[in-house]
């Protein structure tokens, strides 16, 4: 009967059910086959969401629409410009710096792809960049956005391992940096080989201006930034704080933000929650299931015997195929639970293997035949999702590098710890 239940439920997944539902589904049915009341299954649910770390999700999200509605997020990628336009792909390059930045006060790649997608696409475009490559360069830059901290993904990730959230944002500065320098070098040399860009000249005064002018988005990052590091505040803090920083200043100081448009950006931030928070409490229900079927144990009896390498190099297998397929969130929430105890087992270190399955979360979205920043980007350019295949590659293999330096490099994710 549980296999009759998993074959239905895969089944409704590819024919487009939302995931949401078949794991709801799965849920119940192999709670009733195996006699679990289902009274659990609301609990659990309930007990999913009420959770004080979990806040920090909605509000990292209005975070992120409230800094795109004051015009910060326009003054850091004016800025990333005066830094790197002077060189080949200078433009393509400060695009990805946006993203960086972006995704240091939003913690979302949706968001992170679409805003610098709507402000730096156009520009790209007219700077001679190929139309194509420009997007790909959007949304490969938006995979950073739940890698450099603040990221909801984190967020969710160690609620349901029960990690520090505190020690998985300090472990993913590096790694989130070593993916902007990977797809740099790959628009650099795409830039190069094409002669793609118009190219500025250096200007330190243009620097300081520009910097000067983006002073709003640097306070926004140093107030999240600081505040976890040194413990003056909770993420969830952290965020309540930055949300208030960001409506104040596009509201007083930049002037872009009026009580008028609230609704529409609170509505635009409750969308985006009620995608995620669902699936969260779902994944708690799965998991109760899951671990009344013994899966640990299963889990432990297949790849116990493979060491440290062997799980290493499975999880990542698992997790690259998922991503294929899955959005990030029903990855973490489906597949975290099950292999994090294995791979401590097998001796790995739990913030090492959370950058491992996070980083390989993310290359899941330029992946295909997924690829959710694809779509992303694609619905902004109107370029069809197919035309951007061509360039998905070239990003694809700098990421996989860093991937695996990150994988096999433990340094690289626990030395700022």
């Amino acid at each position: 009967m549980i296999a009759l239940i998993s074959l239905a439920c895969v089944l409704l997944f590819l024919i487009g059910s939302p995931v949401l539902l078949v794991i709801g589904l799965w849920s119940v049915g192999v709670s009733l086959v195996i006699d679990m009341p289902l009274s659990n299954f609301g609990v659990t649910l309930f007990e999913g969401l009420n959770a004080f770390a979990l806040l920090a999700m909605p509000l990292f999200i209005l975070t992120g629409d409230l800094i795109n509605a004051a015009g910060i997020a326009r003054k850091l990628t004016a800025f990333a410009h005066a830094c790197l336009g002077w060189m080949r792909g200078g433009f393509g390059m400060a695009t990805l710096g946006a993203c960086g930045a972006f995704a240091a006060i939003s913690g979302s790649n949706a968001a992170t792809a679409a805003t610098i997608g709507a402000i730096m696409y156009p520009q790209m475009k007219d700077d001679g960049y190929n139309k194509e490559f420009s997007a790909v360069t959007i949304a490969a830059g938006g995979t950073v956005g739940i890698i450099i901290p603040p990221s909801i993904l984190f967020i969710t990730y160690g609620f349901l391992t029960n990690l520090s959230i505190n020690d998985l944002f300090t472990a993913g500065v590096v790694p989130g940096l070593l993916m902007i320098f990977g797809m740099m070098a790959v628009c650099f040399f795409m830039s190069w080989k094409h002669k793609w860009g118009t190219l500025i000249s250096f200007s330190p005064a243009r620097v300081v201006k520009t910097g000067c002018q983006a002073y709003l988005g640097f306070i926004a990052i140093f107030v999240i930034m600081y505040g976890i590091s040194s413990g003056a505040f909770s993420p969830t803090e952290s965020a309540a704080m930055c949300v208030g920083f960001c409506f104040f200043a596009g509201l007083l100081i930049t002037r872009e933000l009026s009580l008028r448009q609230l609704p529409e950006v609170l509505f635009n931030s409750g969308k985006m929650v009620g995608m995620v928070a669902p699936l969260v409490a779902v994944s708690m229900a799965m998991q109760q299931v899951l671990s009344a079927l013994g899966i640990a144990r299963v889990m432990n009896d297949v790849f116990g015997g493979m060491g440290y390498m062997g799980v290493l190099l499975c999880s990542m297998g698992i997790i690259f195929i998922a991503g294929m397929v899955l959005e990030s969130v029903p990855v973490v929430t489906i597949f975290a639970p099950i292999l994090a105890p294995v791979a401590a087992a097998a001796g790995i270190n739990p913030i090492q293997f959370a950058m491992v399955v996070l980083v390989g979360t993310a290359i899941g979205f330029i992946t295909p035949p997924f690829g959710l920043n694809l779509f992303v980007v694609s619905t902004v350019t109107d370029i069809p999702y197919n035309r951007l295949l061509k360039y998905v590659p070239h990003y694809l293999f700098a990421l996989l590098a860093v991937w695996f330096s990150i994988a096999f490099i433990p340094s690289l994710s626990l030395f700022l710890l």
